[in-house]
């Protein structure tokens, strides 16, 4: 059975999915931007098989959303840090936190709190229109062509 290539689409959440879109992947990216950076934790934390989180590391290294540090020569041994363009992700996933506590957190509520470091408040990932400052709702815009679409 031959799978799509989201990579090719004339989308770009098909082509974001095409790099993070794999189940684990989002949950190794959050395990390095809270600091459990080392293959052996990172495994540990999220009881994923050694061959998976082989595969799904290599694939977020390759798309350039994680680079491999070395931390020991003997025995040779990397840790991860996310790249300029896995800690814009991030904010991607905080977006999908605020769903989740909205949608999924049940009566006990989040399981973590986010707090700004600028003013030391609790908070959440809320967007914003980037031309007018208004908060932004998927009810409050019109898609339209872009330059990439090549097909009307």
């Amino acid at each position: 059975m031959q799978r799509t290539d989201f990579a090719r689409m004339e989308c770009s959440i098909a082509r974001s999915l095409a790099v993070a879109g794999e189940p684990w992947s989002p949950l190794v990216i959050r395990d390095v931007f809270v600091g459990i950076n080392r293959f052996d934790d990172i495994q540990r934390d999220l009881g994923i098989s050694r061959k998976v989180l082989a595969e799904r590391l290599a694939h977020l290294v390759e798309a350039g959303m994680l680079e491999r540090r070395p931390y020991s020569e003997r025995p040779p041994r990397h840790e991860y840090a996310l790249t300029e363009m896995g800690s814009e992700f991030v904010d991607v996933l905080m977006a999908m936190v605020r769903w989740g506590d909205r949608w999924t957190a049940g009566e006990a509520g989040p399981p973590v709190l986010y707090r700004h470091r600028a003013c030391g408040q609790i908070t959440h990932a809320e967007p914003h229109c980037a031309a007018c400052g208004e908060v932004l709702r998927s009810t409050d815009v019109d898609v339209l062509p872009g330059p990439g679409l090549t097909q009307p």
